[in-house]
């Protein structure tokens, strides 16, 4: 029996790779929902090869645009509220919509899939206790798709061992050689070539700043619920191991492979089974010259806002996650330096009227998306201001 998929975000990088992997075991599955934000263009073609029964598009204009256009037969809706005409559960869903605004559609898919592979890191760090809630409410089984979770994920499996200690790996990105005198006018062009991912804008300038680690920490800590202060993160170029779980009795256990996120879509979407579309032989070379070391938390001064989280779930999280969104946001038009995305960050989590959401726990995702909003306003506000003064 073909198993049922959906793939919200189909039109971005994860999800391109994700119907790639589908492509070549086209027989294995059925496509039931796509979903796009506004890439009509892309959209029209994953529509025409892999005829899904529902597409959601997001953006309103967008949702116009495709209807006039619509020659697939296909329902379309403009709301991922209308999930909910999915009726019945679909076997495996991959949540893939990129920053902030993947957490809503999250939420709303948990009770109609069996199992939900999240790619967002911004879901797991600002909702993870409503995910989790939902996820256990509806018996959902959960995968992270992130390298370096997915390779946690996998080396937990069938141990019963405790965990001890968790090492997450950090390419550097594009800068990491680059002292920090040498980094004043970096452009966004340059801040979006990542040595070794195809990645998307936004997700490449969080791993040239490396904030994107204190993401990853703080979400390892949720997702395996271990103590942030256990998490640690290791400096390693070649992005072969991806990590390194620590356990109680003694153990170390290591997960390697390739730069290819199809890899680890293709282990959640199939359990035990062989591809021929990995060739990859073991790299000796890279295993003999690792390289693994500690990061110079001077180079990228952002690592140290992690030791203002706990595993626990609070509202500072968004903070962080929605002040970021901005920042980025102002960096790629050239409204602020590619260094202050990382001084002002630190600088708006040190404010005291976001302090006391240190303790604050999300009760719903209306309480999130408020306080979304407002960081990004108060950020962009100062951000502005100072640019205008400058």
């Amino acid at each position: 029996m073909k198993k049922k998929i959906a793939i919200l975000g189909s039109t971005g990088s994860i999800g391109k790779s994700t119907l790639s992997v589908v492509s070549n075991n086209i027989n294995d599955f059925e496509i039931i929902l796509l979903s796009t934000n506004r890439n009509i263009k892309e959209i029209n073609k994953q529509c025409k090869k892999f005829k899904p029964r529902f597409v959601i598009i997001n953006d309103v204009d967008s949702y116009k645009k495709f209807l006039r256009s619509n020659k697939h037969n296909i329902k379309v809706f403009n709301s991922y509220k209308d999930i909910s005409k999915l009726k019945k559960k679909i076997d495996y869903t991959i949540s893939a919509v990129s920053g902030f605004d993947g957490l809503e559609p999250t939420l709303k898919i948990i009770p109609y899939s069996k199992t939900i592979a999240i790619a967002n890191k911004e879901s797991l760090i600002c909702g993870w206790n409503l995910i989790k809630k939902k996820i256990d409410k509806h018996k959902t089984n959960f995968i992270p798709i992130d390298s370096e979770h997915f390779s946690i994920w996998s080396l937990l499996k069938g141990t019963s061992s405790k965990i001890e200690k968790i090492y997450i790996t950090a390419s550097g990105g594009p800068f990491f050689k680059k002292k920090i005198k040498h980094m004043k006018n970096i452009k966004p062009h340059q801040a979006i070539k990542h040595p070794k991912w195809n990645m998307g804008k936004k997700i490449s300038i969080d791993s040239a700043t490396m904030v994107n680690k204190v993401f990853e920490v703080i979400e390892a800590s949720k997702i395996f619920n271990i103590n942030i202060k256990n998490v640690k993160v290791l400096s390693h170029p070649d992005s072969y191991v991806h990590a390194i779980v620590k356990f109680k009795n003694g153990l170390f256990k290591i997960l390697i492979h390739d730069t290819n996120m199809k890899i680890p879509i293709f282990n959640s979407l199939f359990f035990n089974k062989s591809s021929k579309n990995f060739p990859a032989k073991l790299n000796i070379s890279k295993l003999n010259h690792l390289n693994l070391n500690p990061i110079n938390v001077k180079q990228f001064p952002v690592l140290n806002l992690i030791q203002y989280f706990s595993f626990k779930s609070t509202l500072f999280e968004t903070v962080l996650i929605s002040a970021n969104d901005e920042l980025v946001d102002l960096f790629l038009q050239n409204k602020i330096k590619f260094l202050d995305i990382s001084k002002k960050l630190i600088t708006i989590l040190d404010l005291k009227e976001f302090k006391k959401y240190r303790s604050k726990i999300p009760n719903n995702l209306a309480q999130i998306i408020t306080l979304n909003r407002y960081v990004r306003l108060k950020t962009r506000t100062l951000c502005v201001r100072s640019y205008d003064n400058a």
